[in-house]
């Protein structure tokens, strides 16, 4: 039986549907919500909703959710919890309670779609694709083997989805991409799209990747830098997709402390790196990381850093030099490389 059929007949036995997209969704989580709240539809379960948390602050991800008029919900713990047999939870585009998400750790999911390493995904259907470019892609076919029909609205969105994911078809891509986007193409907004991808940038967010562009150091072809503390979060993959592209350099990891927490965005083309691994292991007792061979992120609470001193000067320099280390270590680096 193919996915689309399982999801089908078990999405046909449920009275509501809520869908729980991961912290500071992406177009990607958000076009894969988007999707399966329209296969929910077609099915016939009129009480849905999609939930986040965290924030929605990166110029793109704000264009995309006020151009497309998503629906959107702050997340509350109470939305997931005590729930009937008829009431399902679905996780788009990340995979374990707790894990990127404010969902507790001990409630039960029912449905999970989603292309991120992970590991212990447990669920009633469960649709884990590592090697697929984008969770839109997985959610394309779904459509299309159901054979539901797309607007214009629905269509744009998974295919600008599916483009941001993969670098323009650049990054991680497969066959499975193209195919999806040349069936959403024909019904796809162009002009839509074209304003998806040139969204206005914040003076803010300029100002953190010049700092990003300043702090850099290089080793071999590794580039590590930080933007001090920020409040603009999504400037750091934006920096580090800029200083991934400077010669010589193949692999740049941008951190930065935003409200309590050490942040950081890593990028590489390197064949011998798998970013995602070398976050995780660099990081794993102090914070939590994870990604794809070729782009990762990760998060380090403050915690006894913010103990050493209330300057925040002092604080930055003693995140950097202690994030830094770790990461050349990480990546088997030494001061003479």
């Amino acid at each position: 039986m193919r996915p689309a059929t399982e999801l089908e007949n078990l999405l046909g036995k449920a009275d509501s549907l809520t869908i729980v997209c991961h912290n500071n969704p992406d177009p990607d989580c958000l076009a894969s919500a988007l999707a399966l709240g329209r296969i929910a539809a077609a099915i016939g379960i009129d009480e849905r909703r999609i939930l986040y948390s965290g924030e929605i602050s990166h110029q793109q991800n704000r264009s995309f959710v006020n151009l497309l008029e998503m629906d959107l919900r702050e997340f509350d713990p109470a939305d997931v919890t005590d729930r009937e047999s008829s009431e399902l939870l679905a996780f788009v585009d990340h995979s374990v309670p707790g894990s990127n998400n404010r969902v507790p750790e001990d409630v039960s999911v029912d449905i999970v779609i989603d292309h991120h390493p992970a590991e212990d995904i447990a669920a009633t259907f469960v649709d884990h694709r590592e090697e697929i470019g984008a969770t839109a892609t997985i959610l394309t076919e779904y459509l299309r083997d159901l054979d539901i029909e797309l607007n214009d609205r629905l269509a744009t969105a998974l295919l600008f989805a599916i483009r941001r994911e993969t670098l323009g078809f650049l990054r991680g891509v497969t066959p499975d991409e193209y195919g999806a986007a040349g069936f959403l193409a024909d019904t796809a907004d162009s002009g839509l799209l074209r304003q998806l991808s040139s969204p206005s940038v914040s003076g803010a967010t300029v100002d953190a990747i010049a700092d990003a562009i300043e702090n850099r150091t290089v080793r071999g072809s590794v580039l590590i830098s930080h933007v001090g503390r920020t409040g603009e979060r999504d400037a750091l993959p934006q920096a580090a997709d800029y200083l991934a592209t400077l010669e010589g350099v193949e692999t740049a990891i941008v951190f930065g402390i935003v409200e309590d927490a050490i942040q950081l965005s890593a990028r590489s083309t390197d064949s011998r790196v798998n970013i995602g691994d070398v976050l995780s292991e660099s990081l794993s007792d102090v914070g939590s990381a994870g990604g794809h061979r070729e782009m990762a992120g990760g998060e380090v609470p403050l915690g006894i850093f913010a103990d050493y001193t209330s300057d925040d000067t002092v604080l930055v320099d003693i995140v950097e030099q202690v994030i830094s280390a770790r990461l050349f270590a990480g990546l088997n680096l030494s001061e003479e490389s």
